[in-house]
């Protein structure tokens, strides 16, 4: 199997947190509206509870990345230690953009 990029896997896992936290949360939404619940606080609210889900879909579950730390410790890899921490960067950058981008939408941090 061809490994793809690694610059590639870096914008994969970005936006995969990214869409991951935007989607569940806006679905999410939805959901509140239909069950008579405020849409936006809800919005906001699912935002800050799926955001380390978002970054667990984004790194492609923990085994991998657990995985290739063992490697890289035992067997002397560091390369492979530091592309799985800019990996998780990467995602940590998503899920906190989307994140962002929740707030700017639902306005829930400013005060009443």
């Amino acid at each position: 199997m061809n490994e793809q990029p690694f610059f590639a896997s870096l914008l994969e896992s970005y936006f995969i947190a990214l869409g991951v936290l935007i989607g569940g949360s806006i679905i999410g939404g939805i959901a509140a509206f239909f069950t008579g619940k405020p849409p936006l606080t809800e919005i906001f609210n699912l935002s800050n509870s799926i955001r380390i889900w978002a970054i667990i879909a984004a790194i492609g579950g923990t085994f991998d990345t657990v995985y290739s730390f063992e490697r890289g410790v035992l067997d002397g890899q560091t390369k492979d230690i530091i592309k799985q921490c800019l990996l998780i960067l990467s995602a940590f950058g998503g899920a906190q953009t989307g994140a962002q981008i929740i707030i700017w939408l639902t306005q829930e941090h400013l005060p009443k």
